[in-house]
């Protein structure tokens, strides 16, 4: 017997509200479902609709869906695989799809949101995301194979329209948008790299060669932490069920870690 009281679909949509989610916003959700803890009936669907109902018609809710596992194995560090493998691993590795290609690491909210009807999914290989409502076509098209998280990434249309992050139950070390004041600032030890994955194209699949940089995620934390000290005007925190979440402005987030990075790498 289910004995507990169920954190409902009304009880999401009001604590959103408190969050500062309004009609209209365009959010990149960053999510953890276990973070929320109790019993929701209807799990990851019924989180992502009661989201989707604060947003409306008018507003756009993205996600990441990456997939770090179609990067070449000589990049694999946890675990390594044996370079006399490489070779069967390229040849086994599936193209990258985005309807068929699952996301690593990710979560289910994700993994659920990115398979909803009406939402699209950009063609990055390696970094690419998932979105539904207003917005969704036109910043899902055109993401660039070059800096994938950069200046012709979603990331960037998102920023343009001065959208928000919502960190449901996450830290700032998965926080994507921080990876865009990346590749904005000059930092110490900044440089070109060279990623390959495995692509559909009319010869059908290859692997493809495009530029990135060596990102690093290390000291997003105390990015993170700095942000909300110096700028609590902009951003929000409350709790979903027994999550704690943050609403902050990414382009307010991605301007302060530019100069943080500037100053500090």
């Amino acid at each position: 017997m289910i004995s507990e009281r169920p954190i409902s679909f009304d009880q999401l949509v009001a604590e959103f509200e408190a969050l500062g989610v309004t009609a209209g916003m365009n959010i990149l959700l960053h999510s953890s479902l276990k973070s929320i803890g109790g019993w929701i009936p209807g799990g990851a669907e019924t989180v992502i609709l009661a989201l989707e109902q604060v947003l409306g018609k008018e507003g756009t809710l993205m996600v990441p869906t990456q997939t770090s596992q179609l990067t070449h194995p000589k990049l694999w560090k946890y675990p390594p695989a044996d370079p006399k493998w490489w070779d069967l691993i390229c040849e086994s590795m599936p193209a990258y799809d985005p309807d068929f290609t699952v996301t690593s690491g990710m979560g289910v909210i994700v993994e659920t949101f990115r398979k909803q009807k009406g939402v699209v999914r950009s063609n990055h290989p390696h970094v690419s995301f998932a979105a539904y409502g207003r917005h969704a076509g036109e910043w899902m098209e055109d993401h660039g194979l070059d800096y994938g998280l950069g200046s012709a990434s979603p990331l960037q249309k998102l920023y343009d329209a001065e959208g928000h992050v919502l960190m449901l139950g996450t830290d700032y070390l998965t926080n994507t948008s921080i990876h865009l004041a990346e590749f904005m600032a000059d930092w110490q030890d900044k440089k070109q790299i060279e990623m390959n994955a495995p692509v559909i194209t009319e010869s059908g699949k290859q692997w493809i060669t495009f530029k990135d940089l060596n990102f690093d995620s290390d000291d997003f934390d105390r990015i993170g932490s700095d942000f909300e000290a110096d700028c609590p005007h902009l951003w929000t925190q409350d709790k979903i069920g027994q999550a704690a979440a943050k609403l902050m402005s990414q382009r307010g987030l991605v301007d302060y870690a530019a100069g943080w990075l500037e100053t500090h790498r």
